[in-house]
């Protein structure tokens, strides 16, 4: 097709989805000409042929315009390019943020799942949540002695091309955004160090008397999968501010978990320079987990509190009441942050080092509030230097990277390597091969060997089946080392000493 088709396609596409009416066209019209460095359509006649479309068209659209920004030499062969000039392209269809914050606050007066409903379509529909990418992901549950776990290898967060990372290397580092999460993001162009954001809306928020801003990840790793920001770029703390905005977020939506990565390296999440909070609509594993013991806080019998049955540490405490939750939490948090037991190889610093943190998730249960409180600790060792609970050596062929608020509610984020690397795996168990030289496989030699040995029969119909198993079990292998308290006899008396002295 023609670019001026394209533009109508794409046009056409705004109408479908609600993006603009009838009276924008022309308006939406000009904007992708100019955008395209076009001076005009060909003809009236070819102005006012809107094609109809469907949503899933938009794929095939924007690539088709993109071939052609490359021929026009508007734009450079790349991924990192290509996604800054579509969403510049984009940005022409999107309404200002006055009307879809005003549109939202509307809705949630009515109703917060309309409201939420609303903005999680308008975010895919404005391509800031890539449809097509995020369908690519792989997604599977495994069965563990802590219930099912879930499994996702991320395929829809592009990786960059060699040409874009030396471009990167070379770019001016810019001061604004200060990061991918400040609101200055709103409309912003981008860089080929900075994702391009002029799709991109936010809706503002009080919690705890402070102002958040509420917009969605455009990786969702599950559904709806929401990041809640500190409209100021300041560093992520836990204190008992956190613990009232996680529950004035759950009281304004109830349908919605929303919990804080830890606030120090190796335990925290990707991002510690911003304030911030993850959830959405999504049930985790953690949240069916039950109770295994309950316990009495001396000043706190008002509250329910317990040891959860999962493979971290974690305390869960629930009431009617917030301001007594928070108090409870700010209370439990205090204390393990001084808190130190040798035996355990707990220590709250080393060296001038602080060691202990905690990953607070807030949920409802129906009228009632429930904090999950995850006790992590980053202290190294010689033998662990990338910390002693975080996934140790053996478990890196599957994971090395932090296990952040999401994994912690059981639910792994694999790196996209594995798609490859389990096929090739599969394959190579199928042909009996040897991969212990083999530059890539190698690394999974041991755990490939273990798998042969514990399977009496491997064939074509279940050598996926099998695989994804046994990744979802390195996964709760992951999960186990995080824990400071291992689920065992000496781990569990070790959690109570604790209690005791909460």
């Amino acid at each position: 097709m023609t670019v001026f088709e394209n533009i109508n396609r794409l046009v056409s596409y705004g109408l479908k989805t609600g993006l603009i009416v009838s009276d924008d066209i022309i308006f939406t019209q000009n904007m992708l000409l100019m955008n395209l460095g076009l001076d005009g359509f060909e003809s009236a006649e070819q102005a006012s042929s809107i094609p109809d479309v469907k949503i899933e068209d938009l794929e095939d659209i924007l690539s088709e315009l993109l071939d052609y920004a490359i021929e026009a030499g508007l734009c450079e062969s790349s991924v990192v390019y290509r996604d800054l000039f579509d969403t510049k392209l984009m940005g022409c269809l999107v309404p200002r943020p006055s009307e879809v914050i005003a549109k939202f606050n509307a809705l949630l007066k009515k109703d917060a799942k309309e409201a939420t409903d609303y903005f999680y379509t308008f975010s895919q529909n404005t391509d800031y949540i890539r449809r097509y990418r995020v369908k690519k992901d792989l997604k599977w549950k495994t069965a563990t002695k802590y219930g099912e776990l879930d499994i996702t290898i991320n395929l829809s967060k592009p990786e960059k091309d060699p040409k874009a990372i030396a471009a990167a290397k070379s770019a001016k580092q810019g001061g604004y955004p200060m990061c991918l999460l400040c609101k200055e993001n709103v409309g912003y162009a981008g860089r080929v160090n900075h994702a391009a954001r002029e799709n991109h809306r936010i809706i503002p928020l009080t919690l705890a008397g402070e102002s958040w801003g509420f917009q969605y990840s455009p990786y969702v790793y599950y559904n709806e999968h929401c990041i809640v920001f500190s409209m100021k770029h300041s560093p992520m703390l836990i204190c008992k501010k956190t613990f009232e905005r996680l529950l004035d977020f759950v009281t304004l939506f109830p349908h919605y978990t929303l919990g804080s990565n830890a606030d120090l390296p190796i335990v925290g999440g990707s991002i510690l320079t911003h304030d911030h909070f993850q959830g959405g609509a999504y049930e985790f594993p953690m949240a069916r987990a039950k109770v295994e013991k309950t316990f009495k806080i001396a000043g706190f019998e008002d509250v329910k509190v317990g040891i959860v049955e999962w493979p971290l540490s974690v305390i869960r405490i629930s009431s009617f009441d917030k301001t007594r939750l928070v108090a409870l939490a700010d209370h439990i948090l205090s204390v393990w942050r001084g808190y130190t037991d040798e035996s355990a190889f707990i220590f709250a610093q080393t060296d001038g080092e602080n060691h202990n943190t905690i990953t607070p998730i807030a949920r409802r249960r129906g009228e009632s509030f429930e904090l999950d409180l995850v006790l992590r600790n980053n202290i190294t060792t010689a033998e662990h230097p990338l910390g002693v609970y975080h996934p140790h050596a053996e478990l890196h062929h599957i994971k090395k990277e932090n296990i952040g608020l999401i994994e912690v509610m059981g639910l792994a984020v694999l790196p996209s390597r594995l798609k490859n690397e389990l096929s090739d795996l599969a394959d190579a168990i199928m042909e009996n091969k040897d991969i212990s030289s083999d530059e890539t496989l190698s690394k999974h030699a041991p755990w490939l060997e273990k798998i042969r040995g514990k399977y009496s029969e491997i064939n074509g119909s279940n050598i996926d089946e099998i695989l994804r198993t046994e990744t979802g079990l390195v996964f709760a292998r992951v999960l186990e080392d995080a824990g400071v308290y291992k689920c065992t006899e000496s781990g569990r008396e070790a959690f109570e000493r604790f209690m005791a002295h909460i």
